[in-house]
């Protein structure tokens, strides 16, 4: 399958258990020009304080930023789910955080994040499933197949927690599985 480089107008990426080193391999592999906006679901404790864009920043890569209620995505800009609320996407292309009850034992939600933005950027979205312990994602990529858009799994052979990878790969017809030096690589020539 061969992908068009202006075709993509997001990429939602959900992690859990070893997401933060994941993710620190994938955006530290992203070019300074990269163009797309990038939404990330992090499971983490409710209560904590969401760490993760100032972590991700400190990488000199993209700006990564805390998604804020009714912000549209911006092109080259990262978004990290706030701790305990889920993120969604609406019709007009802006986030709406929620705190409805969990989904797959977390909020921030995978599979929210996932099934809403299939809805909204249908055949022009990219879902990428990392590391975790548990199956959140795999239906939430599994409606971003449906509506048209590019399933990609990380390598579960690499990953920290297996769950969430072979999930995926077990619920979804996925375009490709990669490793996480790949994913960056595979982003920055669709960008």
């Amino acid at each position: 399958m061969v992908e068009h480089r202006t075709r993509y107008e997001a990429i939602v990426i959900g992690s859990s258990a070893g997401g933060l080193h994941a993710l620190k391999q994938i955006f530290s592999g992203l070019d300074a020009s990269f163009s797309l906006p990038v939404i990330v679901v992090q499971h983490m404790s409710a209560d904590t304080e969401n760490y993760l864009p100032h972590y991700l920043n400190s990488l000199n890569t993209v700006k990564v930023k805390e998604a804020d209620e009714k912000e549209t995505p911006q092109p080259g800009v990262a978004y990290v789910a706030p701790p305990n609320y889920h993120l969604l996407m609406e019709a007009d292309k802006t986030f709406t955080l929620s705190v409805e009850e969990r989904v797959n034992y977390a909020r921030p939600s995978i599979d929210v994040l996932f099934e809403t933005a299939a809805e909204v950027y249908r055949e022009k979205l990219i879902g990428i499933i990392l590391t975790g312990a548990n199956s959140d994602g795999a239906l939430g990529l599994k409606r971003i197949k449906e509506m048209g858009g590019l399933a990609v799994v990380q390598d579960p052979a690499e990953a920290e927690s297996v769950a969430m990878p072979r999930s995926a790969i077990e619920h979804v017809s996925v375009d490709h599985v990669l490793k996480l030096n790949d994913i960056a690589i595979f982003l920055n020539h669709l960008s």
